[in-house]
């Protein structure tokens, strides 16, 4: 493992280039882009990896906003991923403590990729200048991975073989706390359940007509009524994305309606798929219209690697606790005066924050910050969210810490986190994060030790099973117009 020294100079490396960084951030925060129309922010950090000495691959896996930046030669291959996707309707002006949009309807990064994507490249960034700087063999990779918000960038660029060679693979994510949680997310599959029917006068010739709105109300309900027989961690939600026009006097020819499915494991996922579409074909008949099922996206539930968590943990003992100081909690504290007291001790059990390692204690959330860093329990919790490193996991050891960004009881995907984005206490998340992950990279470059026991672990956990990509060769990755 790296000595006191080493670290100390990796460090100092990260805090000299953190302001250009924080910069980065702040523009793609600026940007808001939407899932594979991610141009402006992919070329920022293309651009940045050109300065600092990076080639780069871009077009990868057929998406025009995904591209590869490599430093170095040889094994291992270490690869850090970014994000950079924004959500639709979650435009926010940045360090107030209300609700107000930038621009009404607008984009906002409403899950801190902005955060993620440059803590991330940080990261790559410092652990190339010090492979160059000390004469050490190895590469060093960042993904730059699109479409994280419904497209599933990552299980597209799985499935072009992007991580064949890949050793490890590392990441980040925003929260409302420091350290390392071990989760087991659900295995998720989107389709769109299309409806056409017959259009006629509602009040005239209703007879003649076959609603494609009722069949997908029907549809709802009997999905609905699945519930109660289906495994107790799966998850089903929907959207109506076309209700089939805003005229009341018409029976409406069309409407489409969006699935997402999840489950513990993806055969689970795909088993209860099955038993959605039978409901599907089932209102078109009693409506007697036609049903399409149009697969969208999906991602693999994630495969946790505890030997890579515990190195990331080890890191983050090391580094102690983040330096926030008084108008950092000041802000935090004012975000959390908008939440309820059941959302903050929501966000405490979502997020398992029982002990502090640094003080000991139990986290209550009376203090706005996480100040400390969560104890690490050395074992995998449920969390009913979905993403796309989990592919990723799949082909490669993956492991990912989280940093506290936002104040405690902060959800995803609120107008919260758009207003945390850019403050300068959500830059000093980044900036740790970065340098735990760039630590466990030297780790990793290092110690072929360390690297053999994530990767026995791997394979023990696999148990020969082969990867199967959950996205079929037919469908391409698809933009949000």
């Amino acid at each position: 493992m790296p000595g006191t020294a080493s670290l100390l100079s990796l460090n100092a490396a990260i805090d000299a280039m953190a302001p250009e960084f924080t910069a980065l951030s702040d523009r793609i925060w600026d940007f808001a882009e939407l899932k594979f129309d991610e141009d402006r922010s992919s070329d920022l950090l293309i651009q940045t990896l050109l300065q600092h000495g990076f080639s780069v691959r871009q077009d990868v896996a057929g998406m025009k906003t995904a591209f590869i930046g490599e430093f170095g030669s040889g094994k291992p291959v270490i690869a850090f991923l970014g994000e950079y996707d924004a959500l639709a309707g979650m435009s926010q002006v940045a360090g107030v403590d209300a609700p107000q949009a930038v621009e009404a309807g607008g984009t906002g990064h409403g899950c801190g990729h902005n955060l993620l994507g440059s803590g991330s490249l940080l990261a790559a960034v410092s652990l190339a200048r010090y492979l160059q700087a000390n004469g050490l063999s190895g590469t060093v990779r960042y993904y730059g991975c699109p479409g994280e918000e419904g497209g599933s960038g990552k299980t597209f660029m799985v499935r072009a073989g992007a991580f064949a060679d890949v050793d490890a693979a590392l990441t980040w994510h925003p929260a409302p706390f420091n350290g390392v949680r071990s989760t087991n997310n659900l295995a998720v599959i989107e389709t769109f359940y299309r409806f056409k029917g017959v259009a006629a006068h509602a009040a005239n010739s209703a007879h003649l007509g076959r609603s494609a709105l009722d069949a997908v109300e029907l549809m709802n309900v009997g999905v609905n009524f699945l519930r109660e027989h289906m495994p107790q961690d799966c998850r089903v939600h929907y959207a109506i994305t076309d209700a089939g026009g805003r005229a009341a006097n018409v029976v409406q020819a069309q409407a489409e309606v969006l699935y997402l499915i999840r489950a513990p494991e993806m055969a689970q996922a795909l088993a209860l798929g099955e038993r959605v579409e039978k409901v599907a074909r089932g209102a078109a008949m009693m409506t007697e219209t036609e049903v399409e099922a149009v697969f969208d996206t999906a991602s693999t539930n994630l495969l946790p690697n505890l030997t890579l968590e515990n190195a990331i943990h080890d890191n983050l003992v090391a580094l102690g606790p983040i330096p926030f100081d008084e108008n950092d909690i000041d802000f935090a504290r004012r975000i959390q005066a908008t939440f309820s007291e059941e959302a903050i001790k929501s966000s405490i059990r979502l997020y398992q924050i029982k002990e502090d390692v640094f003080s000991n204690r139990k986290i209550d959330g009376s203090t706005p910050l996480h100040l400390g860093l969560r104890a690490f329990e050395g074992q995998s919790h449920f969390r009913a969210g979905s993403t796309d490193v989990g592919d990723v996991s799949r082909v490669t050891p993956t492991a990912q810490c989280w940093a506290p960004a936002w104040a405690i009881g902060t959800n995803p995907h609120t107008w919260q986190v758009v207003a945390q984005g850019r403050s300068p206490g959500a830059h000093k998340a980044m900036i740790h994060a970065a340098k735990a992950l760039a630590a466990t990279g030297l780790d990793l470059l290092t110690s072929s030790e360390l690297l053999a026991q994530a990767k026995i672990e791997w394979s023990e956990k696999m148990d020969g099973e082969p990867y199967m990509c959950p996205i079929p060769e037919s469908v391409q990755p698809a933009a949000n117009g």
